[in-house]
């Protein structure tokens, strides 16, 4: 996994990543769209480095004792779009599962065997056994560390009661070993670092800097970060770069705020790509 994260990067020369959170209640109306952008992204060249759909997003929208599963067949529609437009390009699975030991397992063949997803987001609430099991070969997941929303400091940013690291600091610890061990099964642990908190993220991407930890860095443009900072915040840190995914969803896929698409929609998405791109250029 991480020679797949090092590759798209080198092959897309950013470390961009793109997400999708569809706000399109007509399901139809999402495969014709991310058709069309993604063909206008491929023929012109607007490639980022990875693809993060939010589960959510799709399977609220099945009704399940209805017999009805339109939502995950159209993140099924999509990530074959992904995969067919965008081949070698890594797709993290934004799902942010948890659970202890079987239940863990189960979360992450629903990730890595149902939605063939190269990696996920997870969260490491419930220590070691619930984290583990997400160690599947040639597979990776991204820890929750110190994200991006405004409440992530009500608990991340509380102090440990026997040393001066905050929690999310005693996370991040806990994510370098969690990575080494999951070397020994060919699979990566990386974290999550929010965008809107570049203390916090550049003294973290320190300690990442040197141990293969692989980056998801949520938060840039509607929630308020910077592309440009966040690079700079990861050289003056001595992270690679190429190891990051900077990812922005809303103003990429959806910068009018509405499910009426303007007549200049898909223009007005490129342009955002091709910026954010462009300041993620490694």
């Amino acid at each position: 996994m991480i020679e797949k994260l090092k590759n798209s990067a080198k092959k897309t020369e950013n470390c961009a990543c793109m997400g999708i959170d569809p706000i399109f209640t007509d399901l139809r109306r999402i495969g014709d769209f991310f058709d069309g952008l993604f063909a206008s992204m491929k023929k012109n060249g607007l490639i980022p480095s990875a693809f993060k759909p939010n589960l959510g997003f799709f399977s609220c929208m099945d009704r399940p004792l209805d017999g009805d599963f339109g939502g995950s067949r159209a993140l099924a529609s999509v990530l074959k779009l992904i995969g067919d437009s965008f081949p070698g390009i890594p797709v993290i699975l934004d799902s942010k599962r948890g659970d202890i030991a079987r239940s863990s397992l189960n979360y992450a063949k629903e990730a890595f065997e149902a939605w063939n997803a190269d990696m996920v987001t997870i969260s490491p609430y419930m220590g070691e056994d619930s984290v583990m099991p997400f160690a599947f070969a040639g597979k990776g997941a991204y820890i929750l560390v110190r994200t991006s929303n405004p409440g992530g400091r009500d608990l991340q940013n509380l102090l440990m009661k026997d040393s001066s690291d905050m929690l999310f600091e005693s996370v991040a610890s806990n994510v370098i070993g969690y990575n080494d061990k999951a070397k020994n099964n060919h699979s990566v642990f990386g974290a999550v670092l929010g965008a809107t908190n570049l203390g916090e993220l550049k003294a973290a991407a320190s300690l990442f800097s040197s141990h293969d930890v692989p980056l998801l860095i949520p938060g840039v443009g509607s929630q308020g970060g910077s592309a440009t900072d966040v690079m700079k915040c990861l050289k003056e840190a001595g992270y690679p770069a190429p190891l990051a995914r900077i990812n922005s969803s809303s103003k990429l896929t959806h910068p009018w705020k509405s499910e009426d698409v303007p007549a200049d929609g898909i223009s007005q998405c490129l342009r955002n790509i091709e910026s954010l791109l462009e300041e993620c250029r490694c």
